[in-house]
């Protein structure tokens, strides 16, 4: 089973190709191909498929092997991939979360992402209960009353004074399992730097502290703009970098754009 290993500002992928053969991967291959000592390691596994609707489908498999709707960093790398391998500058990515536009940019250095209208009732994101999405009312610390968005997967958005004083790795499980969460969340920290920046650690859903997360960074620019700390273009800037974020007024769509990073590509011996 061959594969490719990508990146986006250090949150990485095993891409395997299905596009031509439909093997199945068990829940435990999964997990053992995102094991970063015993297999090839990642945050997420990314297969691609054939589909009617787009240039090709995206199924998302995080390391515990529960199966994402959304990535907005895998998205950049799979588009980046399919458009040199067809010779284009743009071309559609079906998701579980619906379908994307992407674009190449900046001289082929970036890819935008169109990520769609983030969902801002409760009852889209899901939440358990009727709640206001903009005020939750929960926390512990020094992060409290987070704001809630999907951007077709639930996010949990806290903004706090002082980000280095945040134990993400024991507060992220918290409230990625919170009661208001049915299908668990992932868990924004945020901290405004300047009317247009934000820096932001990301504990994602079935994966834990990654280096950067694409629909992270969709979720908290919509979180920062709806409670007017910055304006709808925004620079996040992650672990392992930066993205640029525009929540477009006339639509309201989400834009995302970054570079990504080609690392190697082998065989699964399995």
């Amino acid at each position: 089973m061959n594969f490719k290993k990508m990146h986006g500002l250090g949150n990485d992928f095993v891409i395997l190709d299905h596009r031509s053969k439909a093997d199945t991967l068990s829940p435990e291959l999964i997990r053992h191909i995102a094991d970063r000592r015993f297999g090839v390691g990642c945050d997420q596994v990314i297969v691609l498929e054939p589909t009617n609707e787009a240039a090709l489908f995206m199924r998302i498999f995080n390391p515990d092997a529960s199966e994402a709707e959304s990535c907005g960093n895998a998205t950049r790398c799979v588009a980046d991939l399919y458009m040199k391998e067809k010779g284009e500058q743009s071309c559609l990515i079906e998701t579980k979360a619906g379908v994307l536009a992407c674009h190449m940019v900046q001289n082929g250095l970036a890819v935008e992402v169109d990520m769609g209208p983030p969902q801002l009732e409760w009852a889209d994101i899901p939440l358990a209960q009727e709640k206001d999405t903009l005020h939750l009312g929960i926390g512990q610390g020094g992060a409290r009353d987070p704001v809630a968005v999907g951007m077709g997967n639930p996010h949990c958005v806290f903004f706090v004074e002082n980000l280095e004083g945040i134990r993400v790795e024991d507060m992220g499980p918290i409230f990625e399992n919170h009661e208001l969460y049915p299908e668990r969340a992932n868990v924004e920290f945020a901290q405004v730097l300047g009317d247009n920046k934000i820096r932001l650690r990301v504990w994602e859903r079935g994966a834990g502290i990654t280096l950067a997360c694409g629909s992270g960074a969709c979720a908290t620019a919509v979180a920062a703009a709806q409670r007017e700390l910055t304006g709808r273009n925004v620079e996040i800037i992650m672990d392992g970098g930066s993205l640029m974020l525009e929540w477009r007024e006339e639509d309201d769509h989400v834009l995302m754009t970054g570079p990504v990073s080609y690392v190697f590509e082998g065989e699964l011996q399995i």
